[in-house]
């Protein structure tokens, strides 16, 4: 925590942010009398996890206030006007004094943490007032510090602070046993839910179905993409440009960059020379003219936050950027769609990316050349193409229900 005042001093954009939020997390009201429910989530991708659990106790439990908090300014700036919550705010630092202010404040009757949140101060005041807390979609693997020697304290945590963990898979259940923590049990991921919420809804995207209007072909849909995967996908999209089939040769991209600063933007603009913003689209919307122009342009780039898993129905084929980074982002919101995914060689770490190639559904590539092997046959082979798409709604269907696992335990707790 000194550690982010510090870098905030120096100027260091979220560490500012993220020292203001502290600041102002104690402004909010808070109505006596009421029980509350609070819900940590560290940044957006947690948050999303989230939602399903926080919106159906929200519905079986209409009298509650719900309090969400956040450790990440992606996630806080986001989602500060979440309409299902009472308050949003970040998470005041875990340190003992800011930990008992928070809890006097709100008095949580219930406490829910998602995923890899392990705060210990907080968890730790929480169980000594007997609040019931509880962790979901959590995953754990037997390199984490819990398991090691020096872990041991960490370990009792688990063990004594938790009201029930819910793990999604298997082997994180049989870690958890094999160690002594008791109360936990196999609930799943609760992404599965919330990006199934997510196509239900059937949210559609006027700007996107202009710049579509009239097209034919087929459709990428780049999601989260950083520099090597937008290089790879230029360079992979000439190639099949300029076998001019009949097919590939009308592919059109949507093209949405994890990070959208405007040094970021003019690069990819450099990249894909046919291509246009979707600001500057929407911004002209009651400009038939420029509307038919910029439907013309082969790549339309994604200049906002928040549409991304929205825009995947979109896709004929989706392609999941992080792969040559730190690790693939979110696939579950592309195959959700029933859309095949294709992402790069970072993948290990996510159950979900090795289930779906495993069936048939996910793709991965290391270079262009193997990208292109892998994208053709989905946009020239309509069997292919099924086959791919119906590997995919299978899996989803096969995986949901982790949210009413998760409520039915808690609500029987009670």
């Amino acid at each position: 925590m000194l550690g982010i005042r510090l870098a905030a001093l120096f100027g260091h954009t979220k560490a500012r942010l993220m020292v203001r939020g502290w600041c102002e997390s104690g402004q909010w009201p808070v109505v006596s009398g009421q029980p509350v429910a609070w819900f940590h989530a560290a940044s957006l991708g947690e948050f999303e996890q989230a939602r399903p659990v926080l919106e159906r106790y929200k519905e079986q439990h209409p009298d509650s206030r719900i309090v969400v908090t956040f450790f990440s300014p992606s996630g806080y700036e986001v989602r500060k006007n979440y309409d299902q919550a009472d308050a949003v705010m970040y998470l005041p630092p875990d340190l003992p004094g800011s930990v008992r202010r928070f809890i006097d404040k709100w008095q949580p009757t219930v406490a829910f943490f998602v995923k890899y949140e392990f705060w210990f101060n907080y968890l730790g005041e929480l169980q000594r007032r007997g609040i019931p807390t509880y962790l979901f979609s959590a995953i754990f693997r037997p390199g984490q510090y819990f398991f090691k020697p020096w872990g041991a304290w960490c370990l009792h945590q688990l063990r004594r602070c938790y009201t029930h963990i819910f793990v999604q898979n298997e082997e994180s259940l049989s870690l958890l046993q094999s160690h002594g923590v008791e109360r936990c049990s196999l609930a799943g991921d609760t992404r599965f839910d919330r990006v199934h919420q997510i196509a239900l809804a059937g949210e559609r995207n006027e700007v996107v179905e202009r710049w579509l209007e009239g097209h034919d072909g087929k459709v990428l849909v780049a999601g989260s993409t950083w520099p090597p995967d937008e290089e790879l996908i230029k360079e992979c999209a000439d190639a099949l440009m300029s076998k001019r089939d009949g097919q590939t040769n009308t592919l059109k991209i949507i093209l949405a960059p994890h990070v959208i600063g405007e040094d970021h933007l003019k690069q990819i603009e450099h990249l894909f020379t046919d291509s246009v913003r979707y600001s500057s689209i929407a911004s002209h919307s009651s400009h038939s003219s420029y509307t038919s122009n910029a439907s013309n342009a082969r790549i339309l780039i994604i200049d906002n936050i928040g549409i991304l898993s929205k825009l995947y129905r979109y896709a004929d084929v989706a392609y999941i950027g992080g792969g040559f980074g730190v690790g693939i982002h979110n696939i579950l919101e592309a195959v959700t769609f029933g859309k095949p995914v294709l992402f790069g060689p970072n993948y290990h770490k996510f159950q979900e990316a090795h289930d779906i190639i495993a069936r048939g559904g996910g793709f991965s590539h290391r270079d262009a050349d193997s990208l292109r092997r892998n994208i053709e046959p989905l946009l020239t082979d309509p069997e292919a193409l099924k086959k791919a798409s119906q590997a995919c709604t299978e899996y989803m269907q096969e995986n949901l229900g982790s949210t009413e696992k998760i409520i039915n335990k808690v609500n029987g707790d009670k």
